[in-house]
């Protein structure tokens, strides 16, 4: 990828540092070319899913380590699932139950996991930068799951994927992005992927849930509902109340952002798609309708989120940009 970030090394371990790794830490560390590899490889591997073994030989012997510090159903699953279709192994980590909760540091826990040799380190955690700090004390690649309020870079190349193959293109496309984008890590890399592939992104909702200076990732911004009726895809964010301030009045309750800002099938128009990085809360940002109609792609971006990671981890692993990449093979 431009290649995805190449983070100082401060290794651990006495004896002369290891060649620098190549991490996915954010959208900004990609370039279109790499947009392009990445959906091109998931498109390959998309073809796999339909024969009866679906397990590719390409990271047979890789050790992939999944260290989440927060609750996760789709992100997850998604990439233990992925390295173990790629014939990787797997292990994960979460911060309830570990040592963690005896109030273990990131740095130790991250020490310690070094020691198992991996390959990946796939890390969610709610502190911004902590996948770089990762990076810093091992020799493994590192892949941002979401870190706080920052970024969560492959959920907005998974989205990317499903949009080209629902639309058959991306460039020119508009989306309205509609919620609570100011606690959104998703939103703030789908914006910056979006302007990277020649998309359009339009954010929609209530002043206090829009960032002061959005408009500088290059994005446009509304308060209008109304607005969304222009795009081509309606990107449904939902409220994040566990990154919100305690006491901090944002809405004045739930009932009432819905009423005034849900996406219902009334605002919506028959040729728009609709999409949703989940979990939702169904009948406040999304009406239950809409969320099961046919202009849905909720249940496609789950798909799309497994072909995306796979190619992700084989890009970073066996793929690349460099001469000695290996093309993934899909017999």
């Amino acid at each position: 990828m431009t290649e995805l970030t190449t983070a100082p090394l401060r290794v651990a371990r006495e004896g002369d540092p290891p060649p620098p790794r190549r991490h996915l830490l954010a959208i900004s560390d990609l370039d279109r070319n790499s947009v392009d590899r990445l959906l091109g490889t998931a498109t390959t591997i998309a073809r796999s899913l339909d024969r009866e073994v679906k397990k590719l030989p390409a990271l047979r012997g890789r050790l992939v380590v999944n260290l989440f510090y927060e609750s996760s159903t789709r992100t997850l699953s998604s990439f233990d699932l992925a390295a173990k279709r790629l014939s990787a192994d797997t292990m994960a980590l979460r911060s309830s139950g570990s040592s963690v909760d005896k109030g273990e540091s990131l740095k130790d826990t991250a020490l310690t996991l070094a020691e198992y040799d991996p390959d990946v380190i796939v890390i969610r955690h709610p502190h911004i930068g902590a996948p770089q700090f990762v990076a810093n004390v091992t020799h493994a690649h590192i892949v941002n799951a979401g870190d706080g309020k920052h970024q969560h870079p492959t959920q907005a190349l998974l989205d990317l994927y499903t949009m080209r193959e629902a639309l058959g293109r991306l460039d020119g496309v508009h989306v309205a992005i509609v919620g609570d984008v100011l606690h959104s890590r998703v939103a703030r890399s789908l914006i910056q992927a979006l302007a990277l592939v020649g998309a359009r992104a339009t954010l929609v909702g209530p002043p206090t849930l829009i960032p002061r200076g959005v408009e500088s990732l290059g994005c446009e911004v509304s308060t209008d509902i109304a607005d969304i009726e222009a795009a081509d895809v309606v990107y449904v964010l939902r409220m994040q109340r566990e990154r919100m301030d305690a006491g901090a009045a944002y809405v004045p309750s739930l009932r009432e952002y819905a009423a005034e800002w849900g996406v219902t099938s009334q605002r919506l128009r028959p040729s728009q798609i609709v999409m949703h990085p989940g979990p939702m809360n169904r009948g406040v940002e999304i009406a239950p309708d809409v969320a099961d109609s046919a202009v849905s792609l909720i249940s496609e971006q789950v798909r799309s989120g497994l072909v995306v990671r796979m190619a992700v981890l084989y890009d970073l692993l066996a793929g690349g940009p460099g001469d000695d990449a290996r093309p993934l093979e899909v017999a």
